[in-house]
């Protein structure tokens, strides 16, 4: 979750989030293979570490049983409103400017450890200090609430965003069927949490889409991880900003980047009409479920028959909807090729994303996806 004003809960401690997440903690190589077809050698694949990890505390959360109950007399939010529609305000941004004013932002995320006092006061420790958190909200970019008692549980995680006026709305993806709901009733989603990821590294990315945005998440976690792996890694957006290469933060900006989000490969001798229709359809089938705007592109990626469903061109950089700051806004690191076929990867290739160049349609260099992996 990058510096658009995201709201980090986090009750586990420093290294635990999700058990989906499951992130090797060793550079070691995976065992899985590459899905690079037109690489005679396969890269070696590591999974990339945090800069900076905190210390883990040891405390220890509720069980399953206790953590998952919803207090029933509260009102069902399963009823909620679509997710708000991204506001693009990339136009004549100074990227040399905004790099310099990335680079001065106080570190995220601002940590906020409760004490005993705090936790006797409940839910009401967050409505009386409210605004307050919501100013350093968006000077820090993201909070992360350590030691509370409150948010052990999905009850209680439901009691804390209500106190601070958070309004639920449903996942950018909902419509994917890629969101799991941990507690409907309490606007409470489950991370991806499936057998078949667990090696899987999730890159770092905003939980958007180019069309639609939650200008607020709050994350917790429960439990920590049964099965190793589960780090939660948060990123700052105005620090990505500040401290990527001048020249590379212009070239994209001035670029622009399109992100393809689906592969289908049909036979390259195929006629011209047949593959026509085949694109009406998947364009029909696809594009509903994940309520972007895309078009159907052949062989982007330089593989004969290849279909691809491609974002519309996009910035890296947004200003924030609150503060007006450039802030990088963009899912290249989760979505580039050359960088996912270099870490643990579990994503079938029908799945597999590509990240190009708006202005010439040409998949980014592994020279500039490297600077926005460092």
């Amino acid at each position: 979750m990058m510096r658009i004003a995201a709201l980090a809960t986090v009750v586990g401690g420093a290294s635990a989030f999700a058990p989906s997440q499951l992130v090797r903690r060793t550079a070691a190589a995976s065992s899985l293979h590459s899905t690079l077809e037109r690489e005679e050698t396969a890269p070696t694949r590591v999974a990339p570490d945090a800069g900076w990890e905190p210390e883990w505390e040891g405390r220890t959360g509720l069980s399953p049983d206790e953590f998952m109950k919803s207090d029933m007399d509260s009102e069902d939010l399963s009823g909620m409103w679509e997710c708000p529609l991204t506001r693009w305000d990339s136009e004549g941004i100074d990227v040399e400017k905004a790099q310099a004013e990335g680079a001065k932002q106080p570190h995220c995320p601002l940590e906020m450890k409760a004490s005993d006092a705090d936790n006797a006061m409940g839910a009401e420790y967050f409505s009386k200090n409210k605004e307050q958190i919501r100013a350093d909200l968006l000077k820090y970019g993201a909070i992360w609430f350590r030691g509370f008692d409150l948010m052990k549980s999905v009850s209680g995680n439901r009691e804390m965003h209500e106190a601070l006026g958070l309004d639920p709305c449903l996942d950018p993806l909902h419509s994917s069927g890629l969101r799991k709901f941990a507690s409907e009733r309490d606007a409470l989603y489950e991370e991806v949490n499936k057998p078949s990821l667990r090696q899987h590294y999730i890159g770092l990315h905003n939980e958007s889409t180019a069309k639609r945005t939650a200008a607020y998440a709050a994350f917790v976690c429960f439990q920590r991880a049964t099965e190793g792996g589960g780090r939660f890694l948060v990123a700052d957006g105005a620090a990505i900003l500040g401290e990527l290469s001048p020249e590379l933060a212009k070239k994209l900006y001035e670029r622009k980047i399109r992100i393809s989000v689906s592969n289908l490969d049909i036979p390259p001798s195929f006629p011209g009409p047949i593959k026509e229709g085949i694109k009406g359809l998947v364009d029909v089938a696809v594009a509903p479920k994940f309520d972007m705007d895309l078009e159907m592109i052949y062989e982007a990626d330089g593989k004969p028959g290849r279909l691809q469903a491609v974002e519309t061109a996009e910035s890296p950089i947004n200003r924030h909807p609150v503060t007006g700051m450039p802030v990088w806004f963009s899912n290249i690191h989760n979505h580039a090729r050359k960088l996912r076929d270099r870490r643990p990867c579990g994503v079938p290739e029908v799945g597999m994303t590509e990240v190009f160049y708006a202005d010439t349609m040409e998949p980014l260099s592994l020279e500039d996806c490297n600077e926005v992996k460092r």
